[in-house]
């Protein structure tokens, strides 16, 4: 595609070379016929040294570039767009059960669902108008699956699970596996027991969630878990019986929310974090990568990092003090020199 006419689709300002374009890559890995962007003055650098045929860049850039230039009020955003016209077209799934899926007679289809190679599906489920279903997915009893919905292969759903519409759920994902849920203690001959807790509730997943592969989320011990709408969850996390998230979420990779915690609206919960159980973490906070949260937050803070968690100001005061008392006491050792020579 020629920059002029991508200039044009993506409503940009071309400067330069009209070039061919055939590809999108990041400002140091960009080779020629590559598009690529920046939007920080900070990553001028980057610019200077591309080999990019073309980068896209916001209307006040100032910094020059060494290739053909398109102004765009996002880079980011346009690039993405630009991104999806050089890529290979998504693979296109028909209608239709493939033979070698097994589905109860029972489950009711919806218009133009497909099912792939060797899925199971178990009785009592609805799957809504237009879903896809991959190859070797397990559905359990009583499932459903809302319309639009996108299932990638070797996901499971387990007996009950309820899933919106319009989701993406990514290969090797678990629903409604048992929570961590025993009791145990002491007979009265001194001998150790642990009893497993039923754990006879769902997992609910609202509208427009994206779950990222390899994910976990436990069914409730009873009630349900319940992740709220539109919801984006990464790859490795790890949501625990009777959590519920109120929607408009995000949980990035390996982070750990455990049992019955609440999370609210507009949350964002940085990758290998974890938060305890029984807890509430009110609308709008960020938890920071690594933290641990042993306590309920209550959106005095918008930001917490560390373990325990904290704010960054306290956080900060903490990890210099250490510094601040080597220089006192270096200080202090000259001022004793200084009076020992006097």
């Amino acid at each position: 595609m020629k920059a002029s006419e991508l200039a044009k689709v993506l409503g940009g300002t071309l400067e330069g070379d009209d070039v061919e374009l055939t590809a999108c890559g990041g400002l140091e890995e960009a080779r020629p016929g590559d598009l690529s962007f920046c939007k920080d003055p900070k990553h001028v650098k980057l610019v200077e040294t591309t080999k990019a045929s073309a980068v896209l860049l916001p209307p006040e850039w100032d910094k020059g570039a060494p290739c053909t230039v398109i102004r765009v009020a996002d880079p980011n955003h346009a690039c993405m767009a630009a991104a999806k016209m050089f890529a290979p077209p998504e693979p296109v799934r028909a209608p239709g059960v493939h033979a070698t899926a097994i589905v109860d007679p029972s489950v009711k289809l919806g218009k133009d669902v497909h099912v792939g190679p060797f899925t199971v599906i178990e009785k009592g489920t609805f799957i809504g108008d237009g879903a896809v279903i991959e190859a070797q997915v397990f559905i359990g009893e009583g499932c459903t699956v809302g319309a639009k919905t996108h299932i990638y292969p070797q996901v499971t759903l387990r007996e009950g699970t309820k899933v919106g519409a319009d989701c993406i759920i990514h290969c090797g994902v678990r629903l409604g596996g048992d929570g961590y849920g025993f009791n145990n203690g002491r007979r009265e001959d001194g001998s150790v027991y642990i009893e497993k807790i039923p754990q006879l509730g769902i997992v609910e997943i609202g509208d427009g969630v994206e779950i990222g592969s390899n994910t976990t989320i436990d069914r409730a011990r009873i009630g349900r878990t319940y992740i709220g709408p539109m919801t984006k969850i990464d790859n490795l996390v790890q949501i625990g019986h009777n959590v519920k998230v109120k929607g408009y979420s995000g949980l990035i990779a390996q982070s750990g929310v455990a049992g019955s915690t609440e999370i609210g609206y507009g949350c964002l919960i940085w990758a290998q974090a974890g938060i305890s159980g029984h807890i509430k973490i009110a609308d709008g906070v960020q938890v920071g990568p690594q933290a641990g949260v042993p306590q309920s937050l209550d959106g005095s803070l918008k930001y917490v990092i560390g373990a325990p968690a904290m704010s960054m100001k306290d956080l900060a005061a903490i990890t210099l003090a250490p510094k601040m008392i080597q220089k006192l006491k270096g200080e202090v050792k000259e001022l004793k020199a200084q009076l020992a020579a006097k």
